[in-house]
């Protein structure tokens, strides 16, 4: 099928159009703290509807369960997805990257940081945040007090350490116990 010089031409300037708004806006580095944090809450709930269409057709339990009951089943499995995609940006630059390596020398490592690593923040960020929003919805139904102190407290290091740019390597380490997560969520 044969498209016209015209067609063309204006397909090729709104790619271009496309490619500017995500370059200059989306990721530009100002932005991608606000457009990683969106990220983040956007996942939880993309995750969260998911969570509950699986549960409906592959457990079976999961529709004997109370309305609040099925929330914090759902809200588990947030919790989950976020505890596997942290852990293994965080071994990742921990272990793997050059990023945090001795081998750079860019100054000192604890001011060191990079687009890729304040996203990966900024999404964990956003994980926070859509779980505060869900242990005061539900208060306190999915945890107490100490469910809300450990957020805040863990959301409020994680922001500092994506915003300032300074100690990331000592937050993706502490991120790292995260891999305990999915255990503590099979608990019932």
């Amino acid at each position: 099928m044969a498209m016209s010089e015209q067609t063309v031409t204006a397909i090729k300037s709104y790619q271009n159009q496309a490619q500017v708004l995500v370059k200059n806006y989306i990721i530009a580095d100002p932005f991608i703290p606000y457009t990683s944090i969106l990220a983040g809450l956007l996942a939880c709930k993309v995750v969260y509807d998911l969570t509950q269409l699986i549960s409906t057709f592959y457990f079976k339990a999961y529709n004997g369960l109370t309305k609040i009951q099925r929330m914090e089943w759902n809200n588990r499995g947030i919790s989950t997805v976020h505890a596997i995609f942290i852990t293994a940006l965080s071994l990742y630059y921990v272990f793997w990257s050059d990023l945090f390596s001795d081998q750079q020398h860019t100054g000192p490592i604890t001011f060191r940081s990079s687009w890729l690593s304040n996203f990966g923040l900024g999404v964990s960020v956003g994980y926070f945040l859509a779980d505060l929003g869900m242990i005061f919805w539900l208060y306190p139904s999915l945890g107490g007090m100490e469910y809300v102190v450990h957020h805040s407290l863990s959301g409020i290091a994680v922001a500092y350490s994506m915003f300032s740019g300074e100690g990331q390597l000592y937050t993706y380490m502490v991120l790292i116990s995260e891999v305990t997560t999915p255990e503590i969520n099979m608990r019932w």
